[in-house]
Formats: structure tokens, sequence, C-alpha cells
């Protein structure tokens, strides 16, 4: 995973380090930096210990928005976040996005520090044509309001003198989502019903595209975001936008497997339909470039999978 070394992070804190992401990012950020000190923030409830396994930094066990704080950071990653689309708690999703974010940039503001958060392409809500960030936000779910009221509290921040960037996931897929079970990537639901020699289940007619990104690539958007991003957000996702029915062609092919798809009707109002990255200001101001394609990504995946 490519990063700029010419920023050397010395104390750096990961939330949502326990995570599928922050997981990730916290040791990528170990193996770059292995003097800085890191401090990961989880409290544990849609993290897991598995997922630090090597980690050699510390451990604080809280939500986001009931830390008071540690050392003085330079760095800050800011992804912990209730992440699944299916809580319809208004109060609870907003409570723990919005005022943990919140608390987050009173640390950092304290310590003067960097702060890259998590924000995601669900702000953009239903769309026929490539996401760009200045597109007006319209959110289908609290989830997705939630985001986007984080990009407000980021560029008020900004204004107010943080060195703030915010990164727009799309569609994460990769090692450490395991734990995340029901909640985890289309792309590791599939390869488990296939695993199991079932058809693959997929909305009916399996057209439906996503900006698949594999998680190595969001992890390099990230540290790229840290080293060289304004106070703005950026699209983080492949800048592709692929069917379901594809997904499943790949993993046939990766598997070695014949499967046709089981196609269903949707029985949700505010989904997807559509996700594609525009990349442009991704590339052209962080240096960002996508590695791993689907025919790539994929294999990828089920090697460390053990598949």
């Amino acid at each position: 995973m490519p990063a700029d070394r010419r920023r050397r992070p010395r104390e750096i804190l990961v939330t949502g380090g326990a995570g599928f992401i922050g997981s990730s990012l916290a040791l990528e950020c170990q193996r770059l930096w292995p003097s800085a000190r890191i401090t990961v923030l989880d409290d544990f409830r849609s993290g897991d210990f598995h997922n630090l396994e090597g980690f050699q930094g510390d451990v604080v066990a809280a939500a986001a928005h009931e830390y008071r704080g540690g050392p003085r950071f330079d760095t800050v990653f800011h992804l912990a976040s209730l992440t699944d689309t299916t809580v319809h708690d208004q109060l609870a999703m907003v409570r723990d996005n919005v005022e943990g974010f919140r608390r987050i940039l009173e640390i950092a503001r304290e310590s003067r520090a960097r702060v890259v958060y998590a924000s995601s392409a669900a702000v953009y809500g239903q769309a026929s044509a490539r996401m760009d960030e200045e597109m007006t936000p319209k959110p289908a779910n609290v989830y997705a309001f939630s985001k986007a009221v984080l990009d407000n509290l980021g560029r008020r921040a900004a204004a107010d003198g943080l060195r703030v960037t915010g990164v727009r996931y799309f569609n994460v897929y990769g090692p450490r989502e395991q734990h995340k079970k029901a909640a985890a990537s289309m792309i590791y639901q599939l390869f488990l019903q296939m695993k199991a020699g079932k058809r693959p289940r997929i909305f009916r007619p399996g057209e439906q595209t996503r900006d698949f990104v594999h998680v190595n690539d969001v992890v390099a958007g990230t540290l790229l975001a840290a080293a060289k991003g304004a106070n703005t957000v950026y699209n983080l996702g492949s800048g592709k936008a692929r069917s379901f029915n594809e997904v499943i062609r790949i993993l046939n092919q990766a598997m070695g497997t014949k499967l046709v798809p089981d196609y269903f009707e949707n029985p949700y109002g505010f989904y997807q339909e559509f996700t594609e990255a525009d990349l442009t200001r991704s590339r052209r101001e962080l240096g960002y470039r996508p590695a791993y394609p689907l025919e790539v990504g994929i294999p990828d995946y089920l090697k460390a999978l053990g598949a």
C-alpha cells in the first residue's frame, strides 16, 4: 500500500481500530512507521480483537463520544461508527456517529492534530451518474444522514483552523471483515453461500451495480489523504461500477464453480441501484490509484480466506 513517506506521524489515534478498515489502517501505520506510538480506540461492539493480531500499540476500550483523550496526537484517523445501514434507531445512529466525531474534533483541536475521517458514498443516495464530491447529499437512511452531518462538521472545523479531510468510502471488501457477519460485504456473503454449494442469492435482475473497492486501496487512499489532503472530502473507490452478476462470475472463476444466481425481489425502498466514484479529485490531489480491480481483488481476498 503506497503512502507519502515525507510526513511521518509520531502519535497516531485510530478510532474504530478493531473494525474492518480501522484495523487494516492501524496495522499499515505500524508497518510504515514502526517508531510511531499508535493508539486504537474501539468499544468492541462491532470490532473484534482478532483483527489486531500483531498490533503492538495501545488499545482503549471506549466509544468515541465517551473518550476523554490520552497523549497529544499529531494524526487522528476517525473511523469509529455505527455502519449497519439496516439500523433505524435514529437516536443511536446520530448519537454515536455525530457526537463521536464532535468529541474527536475537540481532542484534535486540543492537540492541533491532523484529522482524516471516514465519510461514505451513502451520502449520495439514489443516483444514476458517477458521483463526484460536489454533488448535493441526498441521504436515503439515517446512517447516510449521519455521515452527511460529519461532512458538515468537518467543513466547519476546517473553517475554524483545524486540518480536516474526509474520505468517502464506497463498497469496501476484503480481509478482516468476517466478524461483521450479516453486515459484511456482499462479496463475502456470496462467497460463503457458494462455498457451501448454494446458489448465490441476489436481487433481480443482478445488473444493479456497485463500486466495489478492496480494503487495501481505501487504506492507501486514507494515508494519502493524511499526507496530502486539503480541507475537503475525497472519493475512495475503484472508479468503476460492476454488477452483482459480474461479481458472481468472477467468484465462480476464482473458486472453480459454476453456480448460477438465485434471483429474488428487492424489499428495500432505500436501496442504491448504482454507485460509482468519480476519482478526478482523488487522483489529481492525492495521487490515488486503486490497484485492485475485482479480477485481482477477489482472488486476493479468497487467498486470505484460505479458499
